[in-house]
């Protein structure tokens, strides 16, 4: 249940920091000609983000409601 909880989380940040990211690139290119955040620039930040947030969520210890939650259907969706 917590790597689950843990995936869930995860997920939840990288669809925000992506979206944020793509809708300041087109909001920029449509605003003043030309994207503000380059290709290279957008690949270095999601990396950079993707490792604070693993490594954030990876050392998080377990909580002990999430042993009050029913387990997970396998069938379910993620996000």
């Amino acid at each position: 249940r917590n790597v689950y909880d843990s995936i869930c989380k995860f997920l939840q940040f990288q669809l925000t920091v992506n979206i944020a990211a793509i809708a300041t690139a087109v909001v920029g290119a449509f605003r003043y000609q030309e994207s503000p955040i380059a290709a290279v620039q957008m690949l270095w930040i999601n990396l950079i983000m993707d490792s604070l947030a693993s490594l954030a969520l990876a050392t998080e210890p377990p909580d002990d409601s999430l042993l009050d939650k029913p387990p997970v259907n396998r069938s379910d969706s993620i996000i």
